[in-house]
């Protein structure tokens, strides 16, 4: 049966606790208030999130002080009158305290409000105060949306600086009112220690505010949990958790910079030098930190396609767990790149199956910008802008793979670069012509160094219609050079309008991009 509102207002929600789906319909009575009060009872330590929103599904996350059930309350009212509640896992320290309730059966194209209770195990009357959230689920049928993405969040030093307001971007992002929010990665820096203090070239000082998991790198899950939990210590992103699901992707500074599978590292930082063992702690903090819907996360792929009614679907790529070593990357016979063969197959069935409007390409590294690993590359290209070699010729298969199949209106977003830009990707200016043109619009970091620009290579024709980047490399976050982009889709036309902005959400750049039939 379709879920409708009658149906959740019958009690049709399906939850899921943990990683496997529960078969509780209804979750119960409507409930007038969260439970009972008490002095010793379990707190909510982190704010709640939502993420991997669909027209029916959601996922909740939350966190304990202590080992506690999670209870999820869902309504249509702020005030939670009739609200439905679902039961999701016991929250434990085998997970850091950390867990998800599954939602299931949610009405399509509808605000949501959901608040997060805990209750203690031994004594199940007593609970914590409620912690409360908003979702709007995807649209079944045409109707206008809008959403932002960026990435890199506490990077080259530059953390949680109270002084200034804090990581204040997500203000701005809030201010336009998303249905979701884009994570193009590197969301922690878990390479990446803080000092308390930071010299600044204009004589100022920086601030951070720093927790004992951030003055050294990450290595074992401890401190790749810290990571996560240091950023959730900022209000604002709190704030703009509990309002705007996330889309969560993960770049390198999840892991180490620039890592790559079976790298072993000669950094003195590091005492475990595997990179396969760092990414297995760090894959294991990230899921149990991040509101995503996959399940298991020693095994379960990341990558996934995300359907937002009939005008978007958002196609999250995984570019670091299948790529290759960073090296010269101009071999005429390449076969693995950045997504690997499993994932480039997967993709291309899900564009050919695809039947929204906009086929939106999140992706963790830019197409056609030269991003150096020291004398290797660690991007896609690498500058010889001639035919498509080692990881182009990945994305050329892919790419002359949607003309053939007549997949069109793809748009590729990515963050990565430290500075905002738009590329205009044109076959009759490129090496490689075999593909239809596209747009890449690029932007962040949310508050890290900038830097930029980087150089582009034409083996697929980038044209360059704007950017914005810092005077000098590591500018500051005091400094303003931080930016989001904003999708907006007009339900009538179709049209999409891509907006560049600044720390504040000030625009400085538009695109507005007609759907090709």
């Amino acid at each position: 049966m379709t879920p409708d509102r009658r149906s959740f207002l019958r009690g049709g929600l399906v939850a899921g606790t943990g990683t496997v789906l529960g078969g509780l319909v209804g979750g119960g009575p409507a409930l007038a208030s969260p439970g009972l009060v008490h002095r010793d009872r379990p707190r909510l330590t982190h704010g709640v999130q939502s993420g991997d929103v669909t027209a029916h599904d959601a996922v909740i996350w939350a966190r304990s002080d202590r080992p506690a059930r999670m209870l999820v309350d869902v309504s249509r009212r702020p005030d939670f009158r009739d609200a439905r509640r679902i039961p999701g896992p016991v929250l434990t320290p085998e997970t850091d305290l950390t867990g998800k309730t599954f939602l299931r059966g949610l009405p399509s194209g509808e605000e949501l409000h959901y608040r997060v209770i805990l209750a203690d195990t031994d004594r199940h009357s007593v609970r914590s105060e409620p912690v409360t959230g908003r979702l709007r689920t995807a649209p079944r049928v045409r109707t206008d949306l809008r959403f932002v993405w960026s990435g890199d969040l506490a990077g080259q030093g530059w953390g949680i600086n109270t002084e200034l307001g804090g990581y204040r971007i997500f203000k701005a992002m809030a201010a336009r009112d998303p249905h979701f929010f884009l994570c193009s990665g590197d969301f922690v820096y878990a390479d990446g220690p803080l000092s308390e203090t930071v010299a600044l070239p204009d004589g100022r000082t920086w601030r951070n505010f720093v927790t004992p998991e951030k003055t050294k790198v990450a290595e074992t899950l401890a401190e790749y949990r810290g990571q996560f939990r240091y950023n959730l210590h900022d209000a604002n992103l709190r704030a703009f958790n509990a309002r705007v699901p996330m889309i969560y992707q993960w770049d390198d500074h999840e892991v180490t910079n620039n890592w790559y599978p079976g790298e072993i590292l000669d950094l003195p930082a590091y005492t475990e030098k595997r990179v396969d063992v760092l990414a297995a702690r760090a894959r294991r903090a990230m899921f149990e930190y991040t509101p995503t819907a996959v399940r298991a996360p020693k095994g379960g792929r990341l990558y996934r396609r995300l359907p937002y009614g009939p005008l978007l679907d958002v196609f999250v790529l995984d570019m670091r767990t299948y790529k290759d070593a960073n090296g010269p990357n101009n071999s005429p016979t390449h076969r693995e790149g950045v997504l690997g063969a499993e994932q480039l197959a997967w993709l291309k069935s899900e564009l050919r199956r695809s039947k929204a409007t906009w086929k939106v390409m999140a992706a963790d590294l830019p197409i056609g910008l030269i991003v150096p690993d020291g004398s290797a590359q660690e991007g896609i290209a690498q500058g010889d802008n001639g035919a498509p070699l080692g990881r182009e010729r990945e994305i050329a298969d892919l790419l002359s793979f949607a003309k053939r199949n007549r997949v069109r209106n793809m748009v590729w977003l990515t963050a990565d670069v430290h500075y905002t830009a738009a590329h205009y990707y044109n076959p009759s200016k490129a090496a490689f012509k075999d593909f239809d043109p596209f747009w890449e619009f690029v932007s962040g970091p949310l508050n890290a160094g900038a830097f930029g620009p980087n150089s582009l290579e034409s083996t697929f024709g980038p044209q360059l219609a704007f950017q914005a980047f810092p005077p000098a490399a590591n500018t500051s976050p005091a400094m303003g050079f931080q930016f989001f982009g904003e999708v907006a889709i007009d339900a009538p036309s179709g049209e999409l309008t891509v907006h560049l902005r600044d720390i504040d959400g000030k625009a400085l750049y538009s695109k507005s991009l007609r759907p090709a039939r």
